[in-house]
């Protein structure tokens, strides 16, 4: 498979130490969804927010099959991605990606409003007014403060799972 590597430009983001931006978006499952706040899940423990592509691109596949393959569930850990796809794509998402036998559930953000509020918003080269966030990471405590972040500088590009998957250990063991 051929695609062009884009070096995005530097983002704004939040680092480890900062309180996450808390947001509100419809949360999506395979049965359903409902607009939920990053903040309700906190009251649960640690959350890992995965920004990832819009649903059906070879990037949002592969992120999604390598976490799957990570055993997140062995933590008191919410795993949940977020893209601009819609809340009906997200299903069929989850229905194709097997992710409907996980605890995974996604928000939708379709205008993009999370990303640029987490500064890490870019403009989709060739299409006039869309945007989406670029592939991030962030292991968020439950009282809100980013212990851990990565963010893409190019596309595509994908965390070092090993080394996610270290932090939390690190983080929640």
């Amino acid at each position: 498979m051929e695609f062009d590597v884009v070096e995005l430009p530097e983002s704004d983001h939040p680092t480890a130490g900062e309180k996450a931006p808390d947001f509100t978006r419809p949360l999506v499952n395979d049965e359903y969804w409902e607009d939920t706040s990053l903040s309700a899940l906190l009251d649960d423990g640690p959350v890992l927010l995965v920004f990832h592509s819009m649903d059906g691109a070879f990037p949002a596949t592969y992120l999604w099959s390598e976490l799957q393959d990570r055993n997140f569930g062995a933590y008191d850990l919410t795993v949940v991605g977020l893209s601009i796809s819609s809340p009906y794509e997200h299903k069929s998402f989850i229905k194709e990606q097997g992710l409907a036998d996980t605890e995974f559930r996604l928000f939708s953000d379709p205008k993009s409003e999370v990303a640029r509020s987490y500064g890490i918003e870019y403009s989709l080269d060739g299409m006039e007014g869309v945007s989406e966030p670029r592939p991030a990471t962030f292991l968020i405590d439950g009282d809100g403060t980013i212990s851990y972040s990565w963010v893409a500088e190019e596309w595509p590009a994908f965390p070092d799972y090993d080394d996610l998957e270290d932090v939390i250990d690190t983080e929640l063991a």
